[in-house]
Formats: C-alpha cells, sequence, structure tokens
C-alpha cells in the first residue's frame, strides 16, 4: 500500500490532535476577578479601568463585581467570583473587617488575594497596594502652612474631617497632617468623621464652621468631603480659597474641577488607575508563584507616591 506523503500525514496529525489543543489553550486561560468598592465614585472607575486593562493586556479572561458600598453584597458577590474558578482575587472592600470569609474561602482554594487600598481587615491577605497616605497628610499640612504664612490676619485654627472609621488607612491621612501642622504651629479645633461622603462632609463642614467662624484650613480625608465641605464654606458667605482654605485627597475630577473654578485650594492626588494595573502585575507573580518586595513587610503592604495638585496645575483662577 503507498503511503501518505509526508506533509499529508503531518497535517492529518495536526487536525487530529486539534481539539486537544484548542481545549489545553482554553485551560490555560486564567481569570482574574476584581470586587469594587463602589463604582459611582471617580476614585473606583479610574481603579476598575487601570484593573481591566491590565488583566486584559495580559490576556487573562475579567470579571467584575461591583459592590454598591454593601458589606453583604461585598461577602456574597465576592464568594460567587471566588465560586466561578478565577486563579486570583483583586478586591477594594467596602468593609475591611468582613474580609475574613472571603480570604479564607479564596485561600482553601489556593487563590492569591490582592487587596487595593481601604483596609485588609488583618486577615491573610497575600499583599495590599495602598497610596503613600501618611506623606500625603504630611504633604497637605506643608502647603496648608505655606498658604496660610502669607495670611498675616489668618488664626492658627485647622480642622480635619476623615473617612469612615474602618478605612484604616485612609485614617493615616488625617493622622499625618494632624501631627504635622500641630509641628507647625497649628491647633486642630476639630478631628470629626464625615464617613467619606459629600453631604456628610458638607455637614460637618458647617458645624465646624459654626462652632469656629475663625478657622483657617480644613483638609479632608478625601475628596467628595471636600468639595462638600468647600460648598458648606461658600453657602457661609467666605471663599474655600481665600478664607477657609479647603484641601482635599484623592485628585477625582469633582476636587480638579472645584479647585479650577477657585471654589477649594487643592487635593493630594492618588493614581488609581495606576494601582490598579500594579495590582494585576502584582497578581500574575503571586500565581506564578513568585516573592514579593514590600515597602512594609510586616504588613505586606507596597505603597503609591502622591502628590500635591493646586490651581496652578489646572489652569485654575487662583495661585
Amino acid at each position: 500500500m503507498k503511503q501518505p506523503p509526508k506533509l499529508l500525514t503531518v497535517l492529518l496529525l495536526i487536525y487530529a490532535l486539534q481539539p486537544a489543543l484548542s481545549g489545553h489553550a482554553a485551560a490555560a486561560k486564567k481569570k482574574i476577578g476584581f470586587s469594587v468598592y463602589d463604582m459611582q465614585y471617580g476614585f473606583f472607575q479610574d481603579m476598575e479601568k487601570g484593573t481591566k486593562e491590565a488583566a486584559e493586556a495580559a490576556g487573562y479572561d475579567y470579571v467584575l463585581v461591583d459592590q454598591k458600598s454593601s458589606e453583604s453584597t461585598m461577602v456574597s458577590a465576592t464568594q460567587d467570583l471566588i465560586d466561578q474558578g478565577i486563579n486570583a482575587l483583586i478586591i477594594s472592600p467596602f468593609k475591611p473587617d468582613a474580609l475574613g470569609p472571603i480570604v479564607d474561602a479564596a485561600k482553601a482554594k489556593k487563590i492569591p488575594v490582592v487587596v487595593d487600598d481601604i483596609g485588609g481587615g488583618g486577615t491573610d491577605y497575600d499583599v495590599i497596594v495602598i497610596s503613600d497616605n501618611d506623606k500625603g497628610g504630611v504633604i497637605a499640612a506643608d502647603h496648608i502652612a505655606a498658604v496660610l504664612k502669607d495670611r498675616p490676619s489668618a488664626s492658627k485654627k485647622v480642622a480635619s474631617i476623615s473617612c469612615e472609621p474602618s478605612a484604616v488607612y485612609a485614617a493615616r491621612r488625617n493622622a499625618g497632617f494632624e501631627k504635622r501642622i500641630k509641628e507647625l504651629g497649628y491647633t486642630v479645633v476639630a478631628s470629626l468623621s464625615a464617613n467619606s461622603k459629600q453631604e456628610e462632609g458638607y455637614k460637618v463642614a458647617k458645624d465646624i464652621l459654626s462652632a469656629h467662624p475663625d478657622v483657617a484650613a480644613i483638609f479632608c480625608g478625601n475628596d467628595p468631603m471636600a468639595v462638600g465641605g468647600a460648598q458648606a464654606v461658600a453657602d457661609s458667605g467666605k471663599s474655600g480659597v481665600k478664607d477657609v482654605y479647603v484641601v482635599g485627597f484623592n485628585g477625582d475630577e469633582i476636587a480638579l474641577q472645584a479647585i479650577k473654578a477657585g471654589q477649594m485650594g487643592a487635593t493630594i492626588q492618588q493614581v488609581p488607575e495606576e494601582m490598579g494595573k500594579m495590582t494585576v502585575q502584582l497578581a500574575t507573580k503571586l500565581m506564578d508563584g513568585e516573592k514579593l518586595q514590600y515597602n512594609n513587610p510586616e504588613k505586606r503592604e507596597i505603597y503609591v507616591p502622591v502628590k500635591l495638585i493646586t490651581a496652578a496645575d489646572l489652569g485654575g483662577l487662583h495661585k
């Protein structure tokens, strides 16, 4: 019997193996799950954008769930992610204290856990990516002191508005600010929480202005609170720049617009999109069995730099 040509033999072999080869390729494609705090906020929209772009660029399948600022949704939706057979979990938790069962479930399936901002809840996560929050608070204090130095009539009184108590890393912003501003000779007349919300920032700032009408500056642990605080200053008949200097934290679009419009003084800009990309890079290393390098090995923290943004950086109305 005549043997088939060699080329035909090879082609027939490839054809016969094709289902197995394609099945292997499909099985090899890894899936990254991202559980995000709340997509209604610009900060987390940017974070998700970076996470998704990096995951897709790396060739991973990508699944997103939105916690919508709900502890119960955080737990149930993230558990669903784990049950879908993801290879790595990235989470920006609404309630870090409720992370325990999530991390335990992931670890039971040998799924690495990368936390993006907010807090790790004292759990056995593999790494947490956070902005250099303490340094950001120090930068804010130095900037406020420099601004007020040129205002001989300004008092030495400042106020500090923080995020929700469970946001332990964000709390470092206000702690860093308060420590540094006191070292510079100022008195913190109020240190209150507005739970990261714009409407609460407005209310808390209004109360501060009522109790301390000569307060010279207000530092807020995020931008929604700062924008709310600046509105409270405006509604009291004062300027959030020239009278009560308002500084936020994040670099959210609402704050950048308020700074350009001369409604608040500055913000400490985070880079959530880059944080998102970094979490995918870290997840990749963990899936590949690589060891990570930490800024704080004890707490498995990796820090991302922050920077001051004023109207001068945005072409706004004031210096």
